[in-house]
């Protein structure tokens, strides 16, 4: 991704959206797509704003690295270790996905990005609908436990702008 950002989804034959991803400028997408190249995509990227793009023909780089180009074998070494931590970022959905309480899944999703972050004050890549699509909650839901959580004291939050209050302990 050259400039801007997209939303990777899956979007079912029933007009369900879930969200697996941001990608933002500096990051890859559809790689996996592009070394398996007969595997049919089942997901979408979504831009959320203008969008440049690179693509790469990854046969062509198959190709210079199977005649022994050294760029060609760290180029594919990188590709592998973009994948290995996408991967990671896959799992951690899960995680987020898995409690049963729509508090349980916010909580899992806020104290992993504070955690990425290192920070108990963060910013998160999704909007309120865009984070429930990618915790598989309806935004309705979402918004009033939220809000619940500011009340009680466990979150300050302002648009996509969170600061966790209180230790897990404490809840």
């Amino acid at each position: 991704m050259l400039d801007g950002s997209v939303t990777i989804e899956s979007n079912d034959l029933w007009g369900n959206r879930t969200i697996l991803s941001h990608v933002g400028k500096g990051h890859l997408f559809a790689e996996t797509y592009a070394l398996l190249e007969n595997e049919p995509m089942l997901v979408d990227a979504v831009a959320n704003e203008y969008c440049r793009v690179l693509f790469l023909c990854v046969r062509g780089i198959k190709e210079q690295q199977a005649a022994g180009k050294e760029w060609a074998f760290r180029l594919l070494s990188n590709l592998l270790m973009i994948s290995a931590h996408k991967n990671l970022t896959l799992s951690g959905r899960s995680f987020h996905t898995s409690p049963k309480s729509i508090r349980g899944r916010v909580m899992a999703y806020l104290q992993s990005v504070s955690i990425q972050k290192g920070s108990r004050e963060f910013d998160i890549p999704f909007d309120r609908q865009q984070l429930a699509d990618y915790l598989n909650l309806e935004r309705t839901a979402l918004s009033k436990e939220l809000g619940k959580m500011q009340r009680e004291g466990i979150i300050k939050v302002r648009k996509n702008h969170f600061c966790i209050m209180l230790e897990a302990e404490d809840v």
